[in-house]
Formats: C-alpha cells, sequence, structure tokens
C-alpha cells in the first residue's frame, strides 16, 4: 500500500507540472496520416490511427526497455486491456505467465509471429509453443494488439477475444552485429549475438542475420534452475517490388517449477516456501509416510505441501518461408509455409506412485517416481491472400489451412531411495509404467474475404466474413479405448467496422466481430479428456463450440505532443464449457464438458501519452471491466452445481492501471512503470478465493555511449524489477479454478517475484 501511495504522489506531481514544462516547448508539427511509416518508427506506441477496430502497436525499443530475456508479453502488459502475470521477474515462466483480454483468458486469444499461428499458447499446448520460445526477444521487432478481435486473415481458431501478432525484426542492410552481456539477481547470466550479413549484391541484395542466446538463471525461491538457448535466422532476397523470406528458430526450454501454493499454506509455511529440492531426505521421507500410512515429517501437514521437483521441457524447431509479391500497383499476393515441430516433457516427483520394488527388502526402490507428461507436435500449414484496389475499393481474401498430428502420453520413470538418479532438467527415458497414449489430428480449414470501402476522404468502412471449419479426430496407442471425429464448423463469421477521419488528429471508430472457438485436441483437455467413449460420442452430438460477440466503439487523438484512445466494449461470450455432469446419475455418465451458459462483458478503456518535452513524456492506461456468467451451472438431472449467475469471471480484475514516466537526454534514459491490477477471483462462485489488487513498478535507467573507437555501439542498461519489494499473489489459477474455498485449501496460486536487478551491457558493430 505505502508503495502504491509514493508512485501515485509521484506521477500526479509528473502530470501537475505537465501543462508548465510543455508550454517551454513549441508545440510539434500535426502527424504524418495514418499508414506513414516514418510515424510508426518514431514512437514506442502506436494507437491505431485510421483502424476500424482498437488497436495498439509497441516497438521494438519498448521490448528492449525490459530486463534482457523478459517475454515481449510484460512489454504490452502496459497497453489497455491487458492483464498480465508471472512469477518471475521475466514473464516468461511458462507454468505462471497468464495474460487476460476484456475478460478472455489465455486459451481464447489468438496469437501469431510472422503470420504463423503459434496456437493458444497454454502450457501443455497442443497446437503451437509461446511466443517466449519462438524467438528471441532481442528479435522482436513489433508487437500488435486488438483488444477485441483481430483481422479476418489472422491464423487462429481460439481468438474469441483479442489477437496478439508479433513480428520479428528484418535484417540490416549494413553488415554488423550485436553481443549483450546481462548478468544479475540469482546467479542469472544471458548471452545474445547476432551477425549481420548486410545486403550481398552478388546476390541479389540478399540480407540475413543469425543470433544464438543463452540465458541460465537459479529460481528465486527453492532449488534448481531455469534456463533456455535459442538460434534464430532469417533471409530476406528482394524479388522485383517484391521479396522472398525464410526464417528458422530453434528453442530449447528447461525450466523448473514453483510450487502452486494456497492462502492456507502461505500463512502457514511463508511465500518463500517451495519444493524441496535439493533436500531429498526430506522429500523421500513424506513420500514413506503417506505410502506406509506414518506421520509425516515437519513442517508437512498434507504430502501435496511441497514435492522434491517438478519442470518443464521443450524442445521446438519452427521454419518457413514467406512470399510478398506485388503484381503492379493493384494486386498484391502473400503466402507463407510453415514447420513446426515439438518435444516437450512436463513432470514432477510424485509420492503417489512409489517406484518398483518399494517395500521389497534390500530394495533401494524410492517411495515415489516421477510422473510425466509427454508431448510431440508435428504440424504443417499454408497461409495465403490477395487483394485488389479497385477504385474506391480494395477487396482481399485468403485462407489458412495447417494440418497437427499430436502425441500425448502419461508415464511413469522409476528413482532410488538414497540418492536421486534423474536430472529433473533432462528428457525422461525408459518408463516403467504407461498410464495412456493418443495420437490426434487436427486439420485445420479458414477462409476470409473482406471489402475495405473509401466512401469519402474522411469514411472508410470494411465488411466482409470468414469461414472455420476444424475436424478433430484421436487414435488410442495406450489406454481406455478412443476413435472418433469431433468437427468445429462456422461458415459465416462476420465482421463490419467503419472510421471516420473529422481531421486535426481526430477520429473515430467502430465495428461488430463473431468469432468461434475451435475444439481442443488432447487427453488433458477438451472433449477427449475423459477418456471415455461413451463420453466422446454424448458430446460430438450435443457440444457446441464457444463463439463471440463482439461491438467495440471510440476515439483517437493524435496531434502535437499527444496521442490518445478511448474506447468502450460489449461483448457476449456464448456456450461456455465447462467439466460438469450433464445427464441424471442413472445414464453412468461421468463429468464432462458441457455447454454451461454465457458471459457478459463490457468495458471502458482508457489510454493515452504526452510528450512533456524533447526528454520526458508520460503514459498511462486505465481499464474498467466488468465480466459476469450470465447463468448457473445445472446438471443434466436439472440441479444447481455451481451459482455462478451474476459472479465475476475468475482471473479478471475489474480495475487495471498502468502508468509510465519516460527520460531521454544526452544519451541517458529512464523509465518507471507501475502497474495496479484490481483484485480477482478464482472461485467460480466468487465465495472465498479472493485475491487482493496489488501494485508493482519497475524502473529502467541506462546510458549510450556516444562517438567513435571502442564506445561506438556501446550501451549501458539496469533494470530492477518489482521495485518496491511489493509482497503480492501474481499467477492466480496455476492449479485450476474451484467453485468456492472459505478454507483457503485451493493450491493454485504463485506468489509474484522479490525485487530483482540486472545490468546488460550491449555493444553494436
Amino acid at each position: 500500500m505505502k508503495s502504491a501511495l509514493l508512485l501515485s504522489a509521484a506521477f500526479g506531481a509528473l502530470l501537475l507540472a505537465a501543462p508548465a514544462l510543455a508550454a517551454e516547448t513549441p508545440a510539434e508539427p500535426a502527424p504524418a496520416p495514418a499508414g506513414d511509416s516514418a510515424t510508426a518508427v518514431e514512437e514506442v506506441i502506436v494507437i491505431g490511427q485510421g483502424q476500424s477496430r482498437q488497436v495498439q502497436t509497441i516497438n521494438a525499443t519498448a521490448v528492449a526497455l525490459e530486463a534482457a530475456g523478459s517475454s515481449p508479453l510484460k512489454a504490452i502488459a502496459k497497453l489497455p486491456g491487458v492483464s498480465f502475470q508471472s512469477a518471475d521477474a521475466f514473464g516468461a515462466y511458462e507454468w505462471s505467465t497468464r495474460i487476460s483480454i476484456r475478460g478472455f483468458n489465455q486459451n481464447q486469444l489468438g496469437f501469431t509471429l510472422d503470420g504463423v499461428p503459434l496456437g493458444d499458447m497454454s502450457y501443455g499446448n497442443h497446437n503451437g509453443l509461446h511466443i517466449s520460445r519462438a524467438v528471441a526477444s532481442e528479435n522482436i521487432g513489433k508487437v500488435e494488439l486488438a483488444q477485441g478481435a483481430g483481422a479476418l486473415g489472422v491464423a487462429s481458431t481460439s481468438n474469441l477475444g483479442g489477437t496478439l501478432q508479433f513480428f520479428s525484426r528484418d535484417p540490416s542492410e549494413t553488415l554488423g552485429g550485436q553481443l549483450n552481456l546481462t548478468g544479475g539477481s540469482e546467479a542469472m547470466h544471458r548471452v545474445f549475438g547476432r551477425f549481420e550479413t548486410g545486403a550481398i549484391e552478388q546476390l541479389g541484395g540478399l540480407r540475413a542475420y543469425v543470433s544464438i542466446a543463452d540465458q541460465k538463471s537459479d529460481k528465486w525461491k527453492g532449488g534448481g534452475e531455469q534456463k533456455q538457448r535459442q538460434y534464430d535466422a532469417k533471409a530476406v532476397l528482394p524479388i522485383g517490388e517484391g521479396e522472398l523470406t525464410g526464417f528458422y528458430h530453434r528453442s530449447e526450454r528447461r525450466e523448473q517449477d514453483y510450487q502452486d501454493m494456497s492462502f492456507e499454506m502461505i500463512k502457514r509455511l511463508g511465500r518463500d516456501w517451495d519444493n524441496t529440492q535439493p533436500n531429498w531426505a526430506l522429500a523421500i521421507a513424506a513420500a514413506r509416510a503417506y505410502q506406509t500410512g506414518t506421520a509425516l515429517p515437519s513442517p508437512f501437514t498434507s504430502v501435496d505441501d511441497a514435492y522434491y521437483a517438478g519442470a518443464g521441457i521443450r524442445d521446438d524447431d519452427l521454419y518457413g518461408a514467406s512470399l510478398s509479391l506485388p503484381f503492379g500497383d493493384r494486386v498484391k499476393f502473400d503466402a507463407t509455409a510453415y514447420q513446426h515441430k515439438n518435444q516437450g516433457q512436463g513432470l514432477w516427483y510424485t509420492p503417489y506412485v512409489a517406484s518398483p520394488g518399494f517395500g521389497t527388502t534390500g530394495s533401494n526402490a524410492a517411495p515415489l517416481s516421477i510422473r510425466t507428461t509427454e508431448y510431440d507436435i508435428d504440424r504443417g500449414g499454408l497461409i495465403a491472400g490477395l487483394s485488389v484496389e479497385l477504385g474506391a475499393h480494395t477487396i482481399s481474401g485468403g485462407f489458412w489451412t495447417e494440418t497437427n498430428h499430436f502425441n500425448q502420453a502419461r508415464r511413469y520413470y522409476a528413482e532410488t531411495a538414497s540418492a536421486p538418479s534423474r536430472d529433473p532438467l533432462d528428457f525422461q527415458a525408459n518408463p516403467f509404467a504407461t498410464q495412456w497414449q493418443y495420437r490426434f489430428e487436427t486439420k485445420t480449414l479458414t477462409g476470409h474475404i473482406e471489402d475495405s470501402w473509401t466512401v469519402t476522404e474522411a469514411l472508410k468502412i470494411n465488411f466482409g466474413f470468414k469461414a472455420v471449419k476444424v475436424e478433430n479426430s484421436v487414435e488410442t496407442v495406450v489406454g481406455s479405448a478412443l476413435s472418433g471425429k469431433i468437427e468445429s464448423k462456422d461458415t459465416f463469421l462476420p465482421q463490419v467496422g467503419f472510421v471516420y477521419d473529422l481531421g486535426s488528429g481526430l477520429e473515430f471508430f467502430g465495428g461488430y466481430t463473431e468469432n468461434m472457438a475451435a475444439y481442443v485436441s488432447a487427453a488433458t483437455a477438451g472433449p477427449f479428456a475423459s477418456q471415455s467413449q461413451t463420453v466422446v460420442d454424448y458430446v460430438a452430438k450435443t457440444l457446441n463450440p464457444e463463439s463471440s460477440k463482439t461491438f467495440e466503439a471510440g476515439a483517437r487523438y493524435h496531434r502535437g505532443p499527444f496521442q490518445g484512445v478511448v474506447a468502450v466494449y460489449d461483448v457476449n461470450f456464448e456456450d461456455r464449457l465447462l467439466s460438469a455432469s450433464t445427464a441424471s446419475p442413472i445414464l453412468g455418465l461421468p463429468a464432462v464438458l458441457s455447454n454451461v451458459g454465457s458471459v457478459k462483458t463490457q468495458g471502458l478503456e482508457l489510454a493515452g501519452e504526452y510528450r512533456v518535452s524533447d526528454a520526458w513524456s508520460v503514459y498511462a492506461a486505465y481499464t474498467h471491466n466488468k465480466s459476469e456468467y450470465q447463468d448457473d451451472v445445472i446438471n443434466g438431472s436439472g440441479a444447481v452445481v455451481a451459482h455462478t449467475s451474476g459472479k465475476t469471471v475468475v482471473d479478471t480484475p475489474e480495475n487495471i492501471f498502468k502508468g509510465e514516466v519516460k527520460f531521454e537526454q544526452a544519451g541517458f534514459y529512464a523509465k518507471l512503470g507501475v502497474s495496479y491490477t484490481g483484485e480477482r477471483y478464482y472461485t467460480y462462485e466468487n465465495i472465498g478465493g479472493k485475491v487482493d489488487g496489488s501494485t508493482v513498478a519497475d524502473l529502467t535507467l541506462g546510458y549510450s555511449f556516444d562517438g567513435e573507437g571502442w564506445t561506438k555501439g556501446l550501451e549501458i542498461q539496469a533494470n530492477i524489477s518489482n521495485l518496491f519489494d511489493e509482497d503480492y499473489i501474481s499467477t492466480v489459477g496455476s492449479g485450476g479454478f474451484v467453485n468456492n474455498d472459505t478454507a483457503g485449501t485451493a493450491m493454485t496460486l504463485l506468489p509474484g517475484a522479490p525485487r530483482q536487478g540486472f545490468v546488460t551491457i550491449k555493444k553494436a558493430f
């Protein structure tokens, strides 16, 4: 609370001083018309002038101001409508990262990199990969957020809500490179190097870069490491007025988990409690007590208080090529072909299953084992589009097709009691049991067509629709027999919008969009998670895909030293999916995925940036979002199993405030950012499970050297995350959501990281 008051006072003083300071600075000229690339380059945040949707873009400068190795999600968290949380300082620890936009959670948003779909970026992703693995943060060129709905051609079948499009930087025209070295809290160190070929005239102007990033850090509490190595390569070959681009991204990620906690655990054990690693003896003692029914060792009151360790292991290869080719001044063709292969394991040391031989005289078998959920993705696709200018109309259309083969398995691996015989950061081999294994195939086909009509110089209207067809099928390898197909299909999902330019930098915009989310093909989520053929058949006949209808309208203003936006929205989210009983007990159906009603969301977004002087600027954004369930959850017998009608949607704060003060002059630069997130629930019924609001600040300080010699291209940057060491809950729902939790025992919370500091030395050559 003290830190919130201090920051509020600081921002208040700066805002009060702004008019006086501005008076000393000549007014800047009006901005260039929308679409002028020079304007976009100069500004860190672009508010989407000329767009019929609520859209903002941040450039590479905003990403670079975060601590080295930070997820670009942390950089876009400042934008209106966005709630982002993570239990680490970098916003990159995948088990904990949670992003929601206008009440839609991460699984209901769309994500792409250079147009290539990243799936829904969930932890156990069945159809993509997280942006933190897809490309090194130093190679991010810009990020575009559409809070309400992305463009019709975005390659996503999960974007009920907003869409985030990431774009990698292009290779430089000049021969050179970049070397960055970072060190800081928790023995963190990161090395990033990039080599640029420049334009090679002998090869038709081909330009390319290759880069490598290697990062390692201890966890901020408990034992274990979080580390990652990334390789990126990109080449661009001019072809007349067009270009051919090739890309390759590889990630090798190894991160150990923090223990999911409850309010009761935090009160009893403290926020710094974690898994027992490196204390193997304590983990063995707790597991033995559980297996033999004897007293648990202190301070355990439950065997779930801590496990030895957990980890997420992922190897990804993403590669492909894009062609952008104009035909004259009026026709343009774009196409991207891509392939993505992933191998992954999510593991934890479970006391519930002992290693074979435990309890046998003379055996060294541990009273625990390693349980994995294993992932294997092999997907490829093609995205293509064509636009034609016909007088006042620009007609565009295209398609996206993808075939995804996803294998998933649950396995157990033996351990030894005397000492651990396996490294949790290695891929495990030689299991003693496979509980289940399934092969899934997902075939996706979407198409869209749109007309952008310039009615007058001031008024533009766009209207079009997309069609979606996704077919999910399953094949059993081990476990309960499953077979069959489930289809998500809608041949008409319209989108209409307008933008009206009143001149002098002021414009109004508005639109309406319908979207549908395809079913998930996995044994741990979606229609197949029951692992029952009866349930799959039932779901295929009765279930409807989730859908949304979004209205939004607003105004933008960009003139001189100020740019700002205000937007209001109304969203109807229908056919919400939840696991619940769908029939009377006599039918013998277990709890399955079912449609349990709708959600109503209404909100207001405000954002503005004011350049006080050539050196100082102030940015602020406020979001008021009200998302409520419209129905109770009712089972097949007509009984209410969750009183959710009128309750606030889980993990959805009603109020969010973001602010920044930035300074840049004579090589020095600084940024103070503050983020207030209002209270949230992890209970559907809002009974218990309320997480208080929190205020977290980050500070960036740096200096860019000038001149020739060894200082040319040299830069030093320091970052302090959680500047005032706020004690707060970051991630809500890490262990899922529950109906109510008056006792505070649901293990589904992750405390935020304490204050940490990092220093980066950057050298361009």
